[in-house]
């Protein structure tokens, strides 16, 4: 089975999955699957139940097994044959952001403010740009995600086998992936970890939002400070053990050292005063990951943040 289509269909279609996609979520499946169609619409026809697996209704967290019978409902919409185009201009950066690339896998260095993939309004994101830049990698698909604002080290797999021995190592934590963070007030040196469970849930306007909660998912970050600013800021690195929504930006709030630029988590005051630094965007940047390879070595990849993080550190020291 091919991992795209020609066409968003029109009828009833069925698919049986190969050895290939097991293991994979169904609505991580239908999204590659039907490119071009809006996730709101996949996700709502998976909550009504339009979608059948061996004849049954599944949730969009279960994950497909090999010999699975899809049942996908008629959607009529435009062929996905002409996929919004990339600026030449952003594809020009995105291909100089590349920090790694064989023929198994690419890792660039996202910037602030691109997501990672097109929906809610948005056209494209880096894994369709990466797909106009690699169109000979049929099976390109993001290892992992980045918020939206966030900057730094993304993975994208060029094979279906890589993704799932990459999602393996995520899973099993073999993966180290290293963040920095610039956080109001002076962190303690001796909070070394914040381990509080996270529980997400939706508002009303579809915004997606964390908290802590004890009815949430086992959460785990361990931080170390790198530079203070007097009492006013701390610049820590921050190491997710568990890989939970929004988890850096929550955890550091409960901690009560909100990430600069948080419009979500953050502290406002806080954030100001770094804007009128010229520090305009998210203080959250993935920096450090540390991949296991087939041969039991370590491929070790490092990016460093834009110019305004940089100068907005530098008036900072000053």
């Amino acid at each position: 089975m091919s991992n795209s289509v020609t066409s968003t269909p029109a009828r009833v279609e069925f698919v049986e999955v190969s050895d290939g996609f097991a293991g994979q979520r169904i609505d991580n499946f239908l999204i590659s699957h039907l490119k071009g169609t809006p996730k709101t619409l996949i996700y709502r026809i998976l909550r009504k139940g339009e979608v059948r697996v061996n004849k049954g209704r599944i949730k969009p967290e279960y994950r497909l097994q090999a010999g699975d019978l899809i049942r996908i409902p008629p959607l009529r919409l435009p062929p996905p044959d002409s996929p919004p185009t990339v600026a030449q201009g952003l594809l020009e950066r995105l291909e100089a952001a590349i920090v790694y690339e064989d023929n198994q896998m690419l890792v660039v260095n996202k910037p602030a403010g691109i997501a990672v993939h097109g929906g809610s309004g948005l056209q494209f994101g880096i894994i369709e740009a990466f797909r106009q830049l690699r169109p000979q990698c049929s099976e390109l698909e993001l290892v992992h995600r980045l918020d939206r604002d966030t900057s730094g080290l993304l993975m994208l797999a060029k094979k279906r086998s890589q993704l799932r021995r990459l999602h393996a190592a995520l899973r099993d934590g073999s993966i180290d992936k290293g963040y920095m963070a610039l956080v109001a007030g002076s962190w303690p040196t001796a909070r070394k970890q914040v381990n509080a469970p996270l529980l997400r849930s939706n508002l009303r306007s579809g915004e997606r939002m964390v908290e802590v909660n004890p009815e949430g998912k086992e959460s785990l970050t361990r931080f170390r400070v790198q530079q203070r600013f007097g009492s006013f800021a701390t610049l820590v690195e921050a190491s997710p053990v568990t890989g939970r929504t929004h988890q850096i930006r929550v955890h550091a709030l409960y901690a009560g050292h909100p990430i600069a630029g948080d419009s979500k988590y953050g502290d406002d005051d806080f954030s100001k005063e770094i804007r009128q630094l010229g520090g305009k965007r998210l203080f959250l940047h993935a920096h450090h990951l540390r991949i296991p390879q087939d041969d039991g070595a370590s491929l070790e990849l490092s990016a460093t943040p834009d110019a305004m993080w940089i100068n907005t550190l530098e008036k900072l020291s000053e």
